[in-house]
């Protein structure tokens, strides 16, 4: 089991925001526009809509904030990193540009509805910095800055920085913004819920029909709308097709008590291994958070060893204390740079989709969803075309190659020597088992074999959960789904003896 970790396994955002109580959907239920997911492109959908006059109902397979919006970094800003120089070179500087737009956009729709619905969520202006420590990410940091200048954003190059240790330099985007992710969806969900609009809890979509009306359907009753939008990390139903054109990334966050007052923005290196840092002030008491550490989800990691990394990084570069929580996440990262807001396939009439938001959900994530917004309404959007579900790749973009892992199975270990907390994929009788070792010792088992399209699970001991490779479906020890896309339990098995 290895060397106790500091810090609770939990997303700061969700272990202080407080809990919801939303009911569960057990009826049928009409509206104009089913939204299946809650996190922060469904809810600001969800939101738009109701605002524009249609009744909405939104899905959320768990609690609201539970999900990947959940599990952010809190940042709210248009610089990601060194993506003006990737999106130029991939697909020109229009394309970079209307991106930049989209993303400064969405800063600005999200300040207007914490002040017009009053949503108490540690939202604060900060500048946002893209850092360099060395020569050659020095260089990428003034051509970085340089572009997004022209490109009409808020960039200059600077070499001072608020940051306890030097820097060579960094590209500085002004009045950016942070907040208390799940404390912003909360508030979403309050303005959403009510006057014939739905927010239901507990409530896993299992299918997703297109027609008049579209019908979703859930285990305890069905919701029939004119039009629906699926915003979940991977999208629910597509059989498979967003993952020929994205992949899932993994990476880590540790939040540390922080002895002096917040940082005076957030960051992000360019040098590796990357580091993404934000500071805040929550219930009386100063975190700094700090993130890295990724990998694709296919590839496997010890999570032990990369907290530990940025619980060092905290400790040694910006004088932090005790890690006080620590948590994972898995976001869908699209193989030609660009998040995805349009319909499910080009021939889908009323079924839409929000995905690809690339890490920076809290911006990507609101565009996107006022994309569809506006789509629905009948209104022009001037990034529409740039997030496009069905857009041509650019050139040179393999996106039907998008790192599926090797499925082969190596030597399979045996079930004897599983302590509690463990779990093993074996062979038994032939099928691929997922067994778990109870905290008695007692052996759960399920079948190994991903319910959303046959990928074989692997065993995460950091969260204890069955998580598919492939296209990004968690698993609870017992086989219940945890996050989709897969919408169906791995199938029991009998424990082994």
């Amino acid at each position: 089991m290895g060397e106790r970790l500091e810090g609770r396994q939990v997303s700061l955002w969700v272990a202080t925001a407080g809990g919801t109580g939303y009911p569960c959907l057990d009826s049928d239920l009409e509206v104009d526009v089913a939204v299946v997911g809650g996190g922060i492109a469904g809810l600001t959908a969800a939101l738009a809509l109701k605002r524009a006059g249609h009744t909405v109902a939104v899905l959320e397979a768990a609690r609201i904030g539970t999900g990947v919006t959940g599990h952010t970094t809190g940042k709210v800003t248009s610089l990601h990193r060194l993506v003006y120089t990737e999106l130029a070179d991939l697909h020109g500087p229009d394309v970079a540009g209307r991106y930049g737009q989209a993303n400064q956009a969405a800063i600005e729709h999200i300040a207007r509805v914490v002040a017009e619905e009053g949503i108490d969520c540690n939202f604060r202006r900060v500048s946002n910095y893209t850092y360099a420590e060395s020569d050659d990410a020095l260089t990428r940091v003034r051509d970085e800055a340089a572009l997004a200048a022209r490109l009409g954003l808020p960039s200059v190059f600077t070499s001072d920085t608020p940051l306890p240790f030097a820097v060579r330099g960094a590209v500085r985007f002004d009045g950016q913004a942070q907040l208390h992710a799940v404390k912003y969806l909360q508030g979403l969900a309050r303005a959403v819920d009510g006057g014939g609009s739905h927010v239901l809890e507990d409530s896993r979509v299992t299918s997703v029909r297109d027609g008049v009306p579209a019908v979703v359907e859930t285990g305890r009753g069905t919701v029939r709308a004119r039009e629906v939008i699926i915003a979940t990390n991977v999208p629910v139903g597509d059989g498979g097709l967003f993952a020929e054109r994205c992949y899932l990334h993994r990476s880590y966050i540790v939040a540390c008590l922080a002895p002096a007052a917040p940082l005076d923005g957030t960051f992000i290196s360019v040098d590796e291994p990357m580091r993404s840092i934000l500071a805040i002030d929550v219930d009386g008491s100063r975190y700094v958070l700090t993130g890295g550490e990724g990998h694709r989800a296919a590839e496997t990691a010890d999570a032990a060893v990369r907290y530990r990394r940025l619980a060092v990084f905290s400790r040694e570069r910006l004088g932090t204390r005790e890690t006080s929580f620590r948590w994972s996440t898995q976001d869908t990262m699209p193989v030609d740079g660009l998040p995805y807001a349009g319909t499910l396939t080009p021939t889908a009439g009323h079924v839409h989709v929000i995905t690809g938001l690339r890490k920076w959900g809290l911006t990507n994530g609101t565009a996107a969803a006022l994309v569809l917004a506006d789509t629905l309404t009948g209104r022009h959007n001037p990034w529409a075309a740039v997030f496009d579900t069905n857009r041509i790749p650019a050139t040179g973009q393999a996106v039907g190659k998008s790192g599926h892992p090797d499925q082969s199975q190596p030597d399979q270990p045996t079930v004897a020597g599983l302590r509690p907390g463990e779990g093993a994929v074996v062979e038994i009788d032939g099928e691929m088992t997922a067994v778990y070792a109870g905290p008695a010792g007692e052996l759960l088992a399920a079948s190994a074999i991903c319910t959303h399209l046959g990928c074989t699970v692997a065993f995460n001991a950091d969260d204890s959960t069955w998580d598919c490779p492939c296209h990004g479906s968690r698993f609870a020890a017992d086989g219940a789904v945890i996050q989709g896309p897969a919408a169906v339990n791995l199938a029991p098995r009998p424990a082994p003896r």
